[in-house]
């Protein structure tokens, strides 16, 4: 198993992106997913060279700026994935992400890195 790791310091306050991630049914920071459909605690979309994915929303902490899920219904044979954001408050201005994603088997580590630097691009083009 690869854990995968990013932090960026973003120019908007925690609040800010905390309303932008906690919102799990929003994908217009995911360039690569055009729609998210919800169902109870899952959400469900395609994504561009993927497929159709699913996900399960294990944590929402609003508290702590927290949001951690997994994929898990893929249709490539992912055995382990759990992704956690989490947002820091640095002053009213600007955070700090911390986006960390274990995946397993190991092949699909550079797809799921590229995924998350992507939508890091993403998340900076609708703050």
């Amino acid at each position: 198993m690869m854990t995968l790791k990013e932090e960026i310091k973003l120019d908007c306050s925690a609040d800010q992106l905390w309303d932008i991630l906690s919102d799990v049914g929003r994908c217009d920071w995911v360039p690569t997913i055009d729609k998210i459909t919800l169902d109870g605690d899952c959400r469900y979309f395609e994504m561009a060279g993927m497929g159709q994915i699913t996900e399960k929303i294990l944590k929402q902490d609003h508290a702590s700026m927290t949001l951690q899920y997994s994929a898990i219904k893929t249709p490539v044979p992912i055995e382990h994935h759990l992704a956690t954001m989490q947002i820091l408050s640095l002053n009213n201005g600007e955070c700090l992400l911390k986006w960390t994603t274990e995946i397993s088997p190991d092949i699909f580590a550079d797809s799921i890195h590229q995924g998350m630097l992507i939508s890091i691009e993403g998340i900076k083009s609708v703050i």
